[in-house]
């Protein structure tokens, strides 16, 4: 069938609206008619070819929530009328020990990223900022209905990518957390750190948004901007979550960890960061990285943000409106996703 689509033809080139071919339901897939789009800072980054060449045209997102209107004669997980959510990933070898074990993520072969990604089949796949989507149903996320639709939609990517890391270093009762910056990731980081339990501090490079930060569960609010932060909370936390994406004074930020303490970043620069080794010895300290989470963890993260009342905060764009929100983006003019009210497409 062919849907209607916002891609960029070329890299750095304005989003437009085309139509785009989606494959045909087979036994185990599921027709989504995509309600909301989550705008993540990673489509920018693969439209302007930040992370190298592109299989243009490319249709982003992989934040979807949307509606079952088809269901392949095999799949028992989804039925026609359900709420579904689609993230970062869309296939996986599903054979090799980290797909085996749930984590797809990090499948020996490469998982299939929702857009711009080769699916086994050899077609490109393409994303959320469409009118519909045919997905494996093995890789199709139940949104429950507590959750509001349109603020669930980052949680596909926002919300997995620090649950993830939060949950496997133990955040908790008991444990300090920081979360280094507070945008469109560290505000869902903050959320979920506070509903497991931990106690929260963001750093962030200015206190323009205090205010919020402590609103929405951080305990503690500083400045990075300012040396005494590094002073005054040196040797403080079980665990740093860094969200950024920009280069940042390693050795500073490990200063701020204990004893066995680590710092996990889920934010992906453009350029390689440099990383002193000295800054790691004397106290036993770890620097780490995450990615998303497995199929089973997602949904995980989704039943937990919903017993526990989360979602992201979102401002609801319509289609017309996706290349002036990424401008938005860049200028750090959100608070905190966009998110795409798709029936606009």
């Amino acid at each position: 069938m062919r849907v209607n689509a916002y891609a960029a033809p070329a890299a750095g080139q304005p989003l437009a609206l085309t139509t785009i071919e989606r494959r045909d339901v087979g036994p185990n897939d599921v027709l989504i008619e995509i309600e909301y789009a989550g705008i993540c800072h990673s489509d920018i980054h693969t439209v302007n070819g930040d992370w190298g060449p592109q299989p243009f045209p490319v249709v982003p997102g992989h934040e979807i929530v949307g509606i079952v209107t088809e269901a392949g004669s095999a799949v028992t997980r989804h039925r026609v009328g359900d709420r579904v959510g689609v993230g970062c990933m869309v296939n996986s070898c599903g054979e090799c020990a980290n797909c085996q074990a749930g984590d797809e993520q990090y499948c020996v072969k490469g998982m299939v990223p929702t857009y711009a990604g080769t699916d086994r089949d050899g077609t490109t796949t393409q994303g959320g900022y469409s009118t519909h989507v045919v997905v494996d149903a093995d890789y199709v996320l139940s949104v429950p209905e507590s959750l509001d639709a349109a603020a669930a939609a980052p949680l596909l990517c926002a919300g997995i990518t620090t649950y993830s890391p939060l949950k496997h270093w133990n955040a908790g009762p008991g444990k300090k957390v920081a979360v280094v910056g507070f945008g469109g990731l560290g505000h869902v980081g903050v959320k979920i750190a506070h509903a497991l339990g931990a106690e929260v501090t963001v750093l962030s490079q200015s206190l323009r948004k205090k205010d919020d930060g402590l609103r929405l569960g951080a305990d503690h609010y500083h400045a990075t901007s300012d040396p005494k932060t590094f002073e005054d909370l040196k040797g403080t936390f079980d665990l740093i979550l860094n969200t950024v994406s920009a280069p940042l004074d390693f050795a500073a930020f490990l200063s701020l960890l204990r004893t066995d303490g680590a710092m996990v970043n889920v934010g992906l620069p453009e350029e390689p960061v440099q990383i002193v080794l000295q800054s790691l010895f004397g106290n036993r300290r770890s620097v780490s990285s995450s990615s998303i989470g497995g199929i089973p963890e997602t949904q995980e993260m989704l039943d937990f943000c919903a017993a526990h009342g989360l979602g992201a905060e979102i401002e609801l764009i319509g289609a017309s409106e996706i290349n002036d929100a990424y401008e938005r983006v860049l200028s750090s003019d959100v608070r905190y996703r966009f998110v795409i009210d798709t029936a606009t497409i």
